[in-house]
């Protein structure tokens, strides 16, 4: 199956809650404000957001001539030309034609959401690409992580760094750095301890982790991903806001978007912060995280 039809049946329940009721709308309707506020109610029940939703309905009424705000389903079409136009202007490539080498992505996220696998899964698309990976094993905190980051190390034939449990993450992503850059590996993929956002020293270990890798080169980390749980709707809204502020998330990586009647958080997390979606899962597989591509994920939404 390929991944747009995977992202098509994860999809599924946003689309069934955005279409069924849209669907009654554009029969034969015309745009009046009666349709409009519909339209912006069913946007919100699929987690775009209040203002998102507000938003996107304003600006696709907007982009209808004078004969076609007779027709709802011009108004349709403006709609998914209005969202997929949201995406696409903050979007940028995961994967940076010049850029130095180790390339250092530093993974970020609060309990749960599914941090190593995302990693894991990262790092066979990267080797896919035919690039040489490296794993640093940065969350020392949960007994499991780092025998969990290994497994996925084995499983797609990366090297890992790690020191065991409690010891200094600063210390492991250094030496992981020092092992990338000797060894001439192209990508560096750090695992970091799920945190609850609200926890303020343990934000102050990632800060450190951030300045540790300053000074091995000043450009470090190159991306820093903040990986949200697709589930959790408007939820993860204070998730982005406060590692943004504490140590600056450059993507988003949105998994388990399979089932969920709550994709439209993709568009209202990218609207509100102006952050492009690096990645979105769709399932278990290794090949159930892709880089985010607006105009498949406007067509699965519709």
């Amino acid at each position: 199956m390929s991944f747009f039809a995977r992202l098509k049946e994860g999809l599924a329940k946003t689309r069934q809650l955005l279409n069924t009721p849209l669907e009654e709308l554009f029969i034969g309707g015309k745009v009046d404000e009666a349709l409009l506020e519909e339209l912006e109610d069913q946007l919100v029940m699929a987690d775009f957001g209040v203002e998102t939703a507000s938003a996107i309905v304003r600006e696709a009424k907007e982009r209808l001539d004078r004969k076609q705000k007779k027709d709802a389903n011009a108004m349709r079409e403006a709609l998914r030309d209005t969202i997929r136009a949201h995406l696409e202007a903050v979007e940028q490539g995961v994967v940076p034609s010049q850029r130095v080498h180790p390339w250092v992505i530093l993974v970020v996220g609060v309990n749960g959401v599914g941090k190593t696998t995302t990693i894991g899964k990262l790092a066979a698309f990267y080797q896919s690409n035919h690039e040489k990976v490296l794993l640093a094993a940065g969350d020392t905190y949960r007994a499991a992580a780092v025998a969990q980051l290994q497994k996925w190390g084995e499983r797609c034939g990366c090297l890992v760094i790690s020191q065991g449990q409690d010891a200094d993450a600063a210390s492991v992503v250094h030496d992981a750095f020092a092992a990338a850059r000797a060894r001439r590996y192209d990508v560096l993929i750090a695992d970091t301890a799920g945190r609850l956002h609200t926890k303020s020293n343990l934000m102050e270990e990632l800060k450190k982790i951030k300045r540790v890798l300053g000074r091995l080169d000043p450009s470090a980390p190159h991306e820093t991903l903040l990986v949200l749980d697709g589930t959790t709707g408007q939820n993860a809204i204070s998730q982005v806001q406060k590692f943004h502020e504490a140590i600056g998330i450059t993507g988003l990586v949105i998994t388990k978007l399979d089932g969920t009647a709550k994709g439209g958080v993709v568009v209202g997390l990218s609207e509100k912060f102006k952050l492009p979606v690096r990645y979105i899962g769709v399932g278990e597989g290794l090949e159930d995280l892709r880089p985010f591509d607006p105009r498949q994920f406007v067509e699965a939404l519709f």
